[in-house]
């Protein structure tokens, strides 16, 4: 599926040519939201959520925040430069070295595939769109625009409204290709100026067509039987070209589709007090699929009361340096027999935020500069139970020296100024603005 070139990338093009693609950029941030969605895609696995499963390693701190690849929509007329692709504009750098051996790769072929994102703060929503690497791209070479055919082989509108939490949608991924390509996955959100990049490492069989089925898995058993939850395991199949997904079934009924390096699954969202005849297909990447696995009878058990707190938050951590008045907190999600509701955020016996389950970070504003402040996350479900305390220290930096920055003023390249305890650098000639505050317009100010 692909789309034309829209009126608007002329018009991007012919601004830049002008030099005032930066005024246009500073207005759209004036007046957009600040984004607070994140999402990556789940399956086919990009790099990102590879990371966090250990599949890809040496990846720095994207595995605590594989849903935070974030930067200026736009693709290809804008969005992360040349060589920052895969990081989102360099915020994760480990992202970008590329070579032919560098990451885990995902078995895929030509044809209809189907992509699904997980979205831990979800949001209005323009447009997913993709697309592909060259077929003699260099593998070895940096990832840039040049390496990329720029038509998006896939584009699905979503018309500005909120998509659920888990969104799959099918793609027709070129037949033409073989070996290791790499897919660009961009979502736009629809009422900021901003986007998320995920690259997907993908490896495509050469030589004849596969028609050979994997063997079936083997050895299926369940454990931890509970009114709407089961825990399965099975052996892996095999296959010549890799498992690309293995499918449990209730009798015939679809339960689940996981990730072909996986080979155990906690199922939820059963029924209390019911029979369940459970069975596990495997497919690979031409959509052959095996037999299925031995049938494991499993009943649910009745309702009981929920007296199990959720595990404590794990990896919790400062994430990256604090301001003089700030501190971004981020952690882990926390596991539960039934679900986790919500998380809060106290600072010694004193409650400073409640956020959803979904909800992994939360920024502490309005601290006192050069102060040493303790955290505690704690999970709690449904029930009311509350988990053990994860915590963590972090120390606000000195409150800066630089002029406060104010509307109306003309700014030189260079100049340093201090805004919300944060110190930025004038990135371009020009005189301020109310709206153009450092922290909306980062064409204008970095951070330093």
């Amino acid at each position: 599926m692909t789309i034309l070139n829209s009126p608007r990338q002329f018009i991007i093009k012919a601004l830049i040519a002008s030099g005032s693609l930066i005024v246009l950029l500073a207005c759209l941030t004036v007046f957009a939201d600040r984004v607070s969605a994140h999402g990556y895609v789940d399956s086919p696995g990009s790099r990102a959520i590879l990371c966090k499963q250990g599949l890809n390693t040496d990846c720095g701190n994207i595995v605590y925040e594989p849903q935070s690849l974030e930067t200026l929509k736009g693709f290809p007329a804008a969005g992360p430069a040349d060589g920052t692709i895969a990081s989102a504009g360099g915020l994760y750098p480990k992202l970008d070295e590329q070579s032919s051996t560098r990451w885990s790769k995902v078995p895929m072929v030509g044809g209809q595939q189907t992509f699904t994102w997980k979205f831990t703060a979800n949001h209005a929503t323009s447009k997913f769109h993709y697309y592909i690497t060259k077929q003699n791209w260099d593998p070895n070479a940096p990832l840039t625009r040049n390496q990329f055919d720029l038509t998006p082989f896939c584009t699905v509108n979503y018309g500005g409204v909120q998509p659920p939490m888990t969104y799959s949608h099918n793609c027709n991924v070129p037949t033409d290709r073989t070996g290791y390509h790499v897919i660009l996955a961009v979502w736009d959100v629809s009422n900021t100026v901003n986007g998320f990049y995920n690259a997907i490492d993908v490896n495509f069989p050469s030589g004849p067509v596969d028609t050979t089925a994997p063997t079936a898995p083997a050895t299926l058993s369940a454990s931890n039987v509970g009114s709407t939850s089961a825990s399965l395991a099975w052996t892996a199949s095999t296959d010549a070209n890799g498992i690309s997904n293995y499918k449990i079934y209730n009798g015939t009924t679809l339960l689940a589709t996981v990730p072909g390096n996986v080979t155990s699954y906690n199922l939820t969202g059963l029924v209390s007090s019911t029979s369940y005849a459970l069975k596990v297909s495997a497919t690979d990447p031409s959509g052959n699929t095996s037999a299925a696995s031995n049938t494991v009878n499993i009943t649910t058990t009745a309702v009981v009361a929920d007296t199990v707190a959720p595990s404590a938050p794990p990896a919790l951590h400062v994430m990256g340096a604090p301001t003089s008045t700030s501190i971004w907190l981020m952690w882990s999600a926390s596991t539960d027999n039934v679900g986790v509701q919500s998380y809060r955020v106290y600072r010694g016996t004193t409650l400073v935020a409640t956020v959803s389950g979904s909800t992994l970070d939360y920024v502490v504003n309005g601290l006192t500069p050069s102060t040493t402040y303790t955290y505690t996350v704690k999970a709690v479900d449904a029930a009311g139970n509350e988990s053990a305390a994860s915590n963590v220290s972090g120390t606000t930096a000195a409150a800066p020296t630089q002029p406060a920055w104010a509307a109306g003023v003309a700014y030189t390249t260079g100049t340093k100024v201090s805004y919300n305890g944060v110190v930025y650098e004038c990135r371009q000639n020009h005189t301020s603005l109310v709206g153009w505050e450092p922290a909306n317009v980062a064409s204008l100010w970095k951070v330093v």
